[in-house]
């Protein structure tokens, strides 16, 4: 498998051959209650099982299937509520960004900045991360092959940051429909990089809504059970209080009730 990095979160250590973390929140930062609310559920559910915990929450959903649906509070609302839920819960924060000027500022009011699937290869943005000298999570493209991950991983550790964590959310399958292929996690690994398996959106159905994404939340635990007997350094769940209403993801995210389980 080769050498194995170990990625470092405040307090935590993340590495595929090391305990298992979770990654989990919101699909949307919806207000700075609703956040707070989420992450003060999630940290309880976290410690009572023993798993670190990310909380992870966008403040801009820049990919929406339709214009017409709501993308977020934005940055200059949003980096003060995720700073504050960092502060007052205690637990690190993680979320996306989407350009590269969004990079230094996020860095100021978060723990890890992650790159969306769909701009996994867009070099400018990885090297604005990668400058930050913050973790970096690496959404893997629904159009790549999980070896075509290491490119996009040397273009953050040959700018300098070897804080890097490349996450599988599944791959584009016909029309409308994620598959998750196993054999991606162990390959990913031979990068040495800790691997996520992001076992809500690889549930996801892309624009199978029309204007908005589907999803099968049903088998959100399938494939994180499957995820972890493969073998994975940490989990990426997106959790709701009541997900059916949701501004975004609902049909994939996972009932807050029901993370416990």
């Amino acid at each position: 498998m080769g050498e194995q990095k170990i990625v470092g979160v405040g307090d935590i250590r993340i590495g595929n051959d090391l305990p298992l973390v979770l990654i989990a929140g919101p699909c949307q930062l919806e207000s700075r209650a609703h956040g707070l609310e989420v992450a003060a559920a999630l940290k309880q559910i976290a410690d009572r099982a023993g798993i670190p915990l990310i909380y992870k929450s966008s403040f801009d959903k820049a990919n929406r299937t339709s214009a017409a649906t709501p993308r977020g509070l934005g940055l200059e609302a949003s980096l003060p509520i995720l700073a504050e839920i960092g502060a007052s819960v205690g637990v690190p924060v993680l979320t996306d960004v989407h350009l590269p000027e969004h990079c230094a500022a996020a860095a100021q009011a978060v723990d890890v900045l992650q790159i969306p699937a769909f701009l996994c290869r867009q070099t400018d943005l990885l090297l604005a991360a990668a400058a930050t000298g913050k973790p970096v999570n690496v959404k893997k493209g629904q159009f790549l092959a999980p070896w075509d991950m290491k490119n996009v991983a040397q273009k953050i550790i040959g700018a300098g940051n070897d804080q890097v964590m490349l996450c599988e959310r599944g791959a584009s399958f016909g029309y409308n429909t994620l598959v998750s292929d196993m054999r991606g996690l162990p390959i990913m690994a031979q990068t040495g990089c800790p691997v996520i398996f992001d076992a809500t959106h690889s549930v996801q159905q892309p624009g199978g809504q029309g204007t908005t994404s589907g999803g099968q939340r049903e088998f959100v635990p399938v494939l994180a059970r499957a995820a972890v007997a493969v073998g994975v350094a940490g989990l990426f769940m997106e959790t709701h209080p009541d997900p059916d209403n949701a501004p975004s993801d609902g049909p994939n995210m996972v009932p807050l009730s029901d993370m416990p389980a």
